[in-house]
């Protein structure tokens, strides 16, 4: 990790590196569009380190949305023994699919 910045996205805070994709929980964003995040929490380039207090001045992070969809599959099985009782059950988590373009800090 040579530089790499925390942002708060919603309740959440992420640890990003330029150029990287992530996939979190699914956020308002249009896919395609770039987006632009002022609520960056820490900056670290090499051994210098900018924390913010509660945020940096004047930092902010551009990111790439490139997909709105959902994540694997989660499935739950309910057995319940002597009965012949047998649930399965399951749900796909919405996500957002996005990368970050650049970091920019005062």
């Amino acid at each position: 990790m040579d530089k790499y910045t925390i942002i708060k996205i919603g309740p959440y805070q992420y640890t990003v590196e330029e150029g990287k994709e992530y996939t979190v929980p699914r956020f308002t964003a249009d896919e395609g569009k770039s987006l632009d995040i002022s609520e960056v929490l820490l900056i670290a380039e090499g051994d210098k380190l900018n924390v913010g207090k509660p945020t940096v001045s004047g930092a902010k992070v551009t990111l790439n949305i490139v997909e709105q969809g959902k994540g694997e599959k989660v499935q739950q099985k309910i057995f319940k023994a002597k009965t012949g009782y047998r649930k399965t059950r399951g749900h796909r988590k919405q996500v957002t699919k996005f990368k970050v373009e650049k970091i920019t800090s005062k």
